[in-house]
């Protein structure tokens, strides 16, 4: 791969020499110690891992939180003591298999456990709503991405802030872990999640636990109140509310209207993006973005942003693109030394 200044694996590279990075963990090594025995066992790495007693990720809890939505509790110590609210993790469930970049709900620093969530988008996601308590992760990579950018900031300064969230669908799970944060530490923060309908609702109490004012609006009005998240970001404006920040997180589309509505109001708005990602540290580019007018990468730059700058039709463009052979051909063409292609979908290698 030749050097550019735009190059993120070298950018990536100086982020190593500030972040103490020690905690991004791979069990590659301590698997190649079992190579043969899950040789032996081809197409069954989770039951090698069990049988040969190489289990370091394990599943302490597995359940379904509603349709196609699943929680994960994974025993994962470095990575529960060192990840921050904002961060992520991302998972493979066999040698062979699909990595999956995933927003890390919760975590518990004295169980050495960290809480997953996801919903099933396809066959990889659907074959792991198949795992349950007992079972492993093959590899558990992180913490990966910039924290939270309140984490850094200043107790005082933040107590004097009124934080709104936004959370849509299952982006009530990375939303959660920032409240709580923000909770533990005597900072209360107004929370709206949104959902389509109430059977599709995550998470309800546990936010309600944490947050300031919790706000529950439905697509269809079967609980709470009803409309898109957008109509109750304006009607707490108009009821008299004021908001210094707003954090949203959810479908790109959502987000790119609450970006509209908080524009339109004056409230700064961070979001959280979630483009196509592959390998987690910005060598495939194929989370690329463009904020601002620069070309950023999700998984070492974000995933948090500035959403007034953020082109979300552009994002929205690429992810759709991106998922056939001949459009991963036109973004490599298109996007040149921008687009890294090391993620092995797109023929980019060299």
């Amino acid at each position: 791969m030749m050097k550019t200044e735009s190059s993120p694996p070298f950018r990536f590279k100086k982020r190593l020499q500030i972040a103490d990075t020690s905690f991004i963990i791979r069990n590659g090594d301590f698997f190649r110690a079992s190579k043969k025995a899950a040789r032996e066992n081809k197409g069954h790495s989770k039951v090698s891992i069990e049988r040969h007693g190489y289990c370091m990720y394990k599943i302490l809890q597995a359940e379904e939180l509603t349709t196609n939505i699943f929680l994960m509790v994974v025993e994962a110590e470095r990575v529960a003591k060192s990840c921050q609210p904002g961060q992520f993790i991302i998972v493979r469930m066999d040698e062979d298999g699909e990595r999956i970049p995933l927003t890390i709900c919760d975590y518990d620093r004295e169980q050495g456990t960290v809480t997953i969530v996801f919903q099933i988008v396809g066959a990889a996601t659907h074959k792991m709503a198949a795992l349950k308590a007992g079972d492993c992760f093959h590899d558990f990579v992180g913490p990966l991405g910039c924290p939270s950018e309140f984490v850094g900031e200043d107790l005082e300064s933040l107590r004097n802030k009124k934080m709104l969230f936004v959370a849509g669908g299952v982006g009530t799970a990375p939303v959660y872990p920032q409240v709580k944060w923000l909770h533990e530490k005597g900072i209360e923060a107004d929370v709206i999640v949104g959902a389509k309908t109430k059977d599709l609702l995550i998470l309800e109490e546990e936010m309600k636990a944490v947050a300031g004012n919790l706000f529950i609006t439905t697509d269809d009005g079967s609980y709470g109140r009803s409309g898109m998240v957008t109509q109750t970001i304006k009607d707490l404006v108009e009821e008299g509310r004021k908001y210094d920040v707003c954090v949203a997180i959810g479908p790109m589309i959502m987000m790119k209207f609450v970006c509209k509505m908080t524009e339109e109001l004056h409230i700064p708005t961070i979001v959280s993006l979630n483009p196509i990602m592959v390998d987690g540290t910005g060598m495939c580019g194929a989370c690329r973005v463009t904020v601002g007018g620069e070309v950023k990468f999700a998984c070492v730059d974000g995933p948090e942003f500035d959403g007034h700058k953020v082109d979300f039709d552009q994002a929205m463009k690429r992810q759709q693109i991106y998922k056939t052979e001949e459009g991963r051909a036109f973004l490599r063409a298109k996007e040149g030394a921008t687009h890294h292609g090391g993620c092995g979908n797109c023929g980019g290698n060299d």
